[in-house]
């Protein structure tokens, strides 16, 4: 009896030793906030654990919202220069800039499928067989389309469709006119026909000169020939997305000694993609991490604000910034240029005191007259309040990278502004703030940003390098607390999603930021297809 005794209880000791270990590796496993298949999605991303838990606690404790102390506006904290000054900031830019490494930096993305919305929804909702089409044009929100349809032959595409549909269909131009609208849309949007839903933005036909069309690429390349060039040759960066960077270079190839003959300039073109490991995990409306059907993280794309490590990779003395679809059809662009050089202009005034302030500041010891007249140039140069008067900070603030901001009177289009932002220091600067960073239950907030007089194009002229030419590291000039979360949805399913500090506001936030207004006609995106009839898309 006793040694059967001493049997059971080494048989209870070693059951709960393993009760024990079970227990504990299911206490580690509980307590893990992601499996091991989660934590080599993670490292295939180029990401890690603490970063991604990260992410998932600011989806926890929110984003701040920007603290708008006034709106910017003219002569405060947006410069207004005279014809004379114009002409001046011009001519300094001309002098200097074949000296000087210059690039064109454009974000190109972004595929044209929202270009082109309410045609889909045209093909979603109307039956050629038994609804007349004149009638359903009528209807009041169907106006777009009738305007589409109205000016067909002015858009640089409508001859490339119908080529293809007279191949297609020889009797074409005998179906009814409602099956031909239905045709001519279906031609240019769908899979079997151009495509252009999945096709970049940059690569869709803008404008038509003769038998020719040019898209939007082409006409940044035409344009950069003459404000971003020097000794002959333009440099561009286009940030574009993988499965399309071929497209690109068979455009570039088409068009290439077209575009050469009439500039002549040579381009030097290089690409670069959105990174991986500048995406962000998806989160359930409870804060934790949405996982697929087959128990995977999602991640995604964490908006323009990621392309700061492209910008960051680049180098030259003096960077142009403008988005893919703000082109100009070919006899607008001397103005267009006109206006670049003056930011350019104004960028290298500013850089030429700034480095003198620095080299005399880095002197043994610098006289209290250099730290006056830096102070002062800095309060009324740069616009940053609560101006510093000690060296160390002085120099904090001027050895940054800058940026001059070409700004256009409002027009009502939707995006961010200049604003004075107070941060959670209680610093003031001029910011640009996306609406999406307003608190829009702050009444106080929202009456300031509603009298708002100017709003930002996408026009920055940069300057990434310090008074030795030493290339700044842009990652240690963002503010990582001007992000945006957002909800979407992953397959009908709802979803957090969390967006990096935008690239020309948050991701900008500690640089040194000049406002300049511009004239109207420097902003001429194309949101819509419709936005082609513009005057500035129409060439003459």
């Amino acid at each position: 009896m006793g040694k059967n005794l001493c049997v059971l209880c080494a048989s209870a000791v070693i059951i709960y030793r393993k009760v024990a270990k079970v227990a504990k590796k299911l206490a580690i496993t509980l307590n893990k906030m992601f499996t091991e298949k989660n934590i080599q999605q993670i490292k295939n991303h180029g990401l890690s654990e603490a970063k991604v838990t990260r992410q998932l606690e600011i989806f926890k404790e929110g984003i701040p919202f920007a603290n708008v102390v006034e709106p910017a506006s003219a002569d405060n904290g947006i410069v207004v220069f005279s014809e004379t000054e114009q002409n001046h900031f011009v001519a300094l830019f001309e002098t200097e800039k074949d000296k000087l490494d210059l690039l064109k930096f454009v974000p190109a993305s972004g595929a044209a499928t929202r270009m082109f919305k309410f045609l889909h929804q045209f093909l979603e909702g109307y039956d050629f067989n038994s609804e007349n089409i004149d009638a359903f044009l009528q209807k009041e929100e169907n106006k777009n389309l009738k305007i589409f349809f109205d000016s067909i032959e002015q858009f640089a595409f409508s001859s490339l469709v119908k080529e293809k549909l007279e191949a297609k269909f020889p009797d074409f131009e005998n179906f009814e006119k409602g099956k031909r609208y239905y045709f001519f849309v279906k031609e240019m949007l769908e899979e079997t026909g151009l495509n252009f839903s999945n096709t970049p933005k940059g690569l869709v036909p803008f404008h038509k000169y003769g038998e020719n069309y040019v898209t939007a690429f082409g006409e940044q390349l035409y344009e950069a020939a003459f404000y971003a060039s020097s000794n002959g040759i333009a440099n561009l960066h286009f940030t574009v997305s993988a499965e399309h960077e071929e497209k690109f270079k068979k455009r570039y190839e088409e068009i290439q000694e077209i575009v050469e003959n009439k500039t002549g300039v040579k381009f030097n073109i290089s690409y670069s993609y959105q990174k991986k490991e500048t995406d962000t995990v998806a989160a359930t409306l409870e804060n934790k991490a949405f996982l697929d059907e087959n128990d995977d993280l999602v991640f995604r794309p964490s908006g323009h604000g990621a392309l700061l490590e492209n910008l960051n990779e680049v180098d030259a003395d003096i960077v142009f910034i403008k988005n893919i679809d703000n082109v100009v059809s070919q006899n607008y662009v001397e103005t267009i240029a006109f206006q670049k050089k003056v930011l350019a202009g104004k960028l290298l005034s500013l850089q030429k005191k700034i480095f003198g302030f620095v080299e005399k500041l880095n002197a043994a010891n610098p006289s209290e007259e250099v730290l006056n007249e830096a102070a002062k140039f800095i309060s009324e140069e740069l616009f940053i309040k609560n101006t510093p008067i000690y060296k160390e900070a002085i120099l904090k603030i001027l050895e940054r990278p800058i940026r001059v901001c070409g700004v256009v009177e409002n027009t009502g289009a939707p995006g961010g502004g200049p604003f004075l932002i107070k941060d959670k220091n209680g610093n003031l600067s001029y910011q640009i703030v996306e609406m999406s960073q307003i608190d829009k239950n702050n009444t106080q907030q929202k009456v300031l940003v509603e009298k708002a007089t100017h709003f930002n194009p996408v026009d920055l002229v940069c300057g990434l390098r310090n008074y030795k030419g030493k290339k700044y590291d842009l990652l240690k000039f963002s503010d990582p607390d001007t992000g945006f979360i957002s909800h979407k949805s992953y397959y009908g399913k709802p979803i957090k999603a969390f967006e990096l500090p935008g690239l020309w506001n948050g991701a900008m936030a500690n640089w040194n930021t000049v406002f300049v207004e511009v004239p109207l006609i420097t902003f001429n995106p194309v949101k819509t297809v419709n936005d082609l009839l513009n005057t500035e898309h129409q060439p003459q």
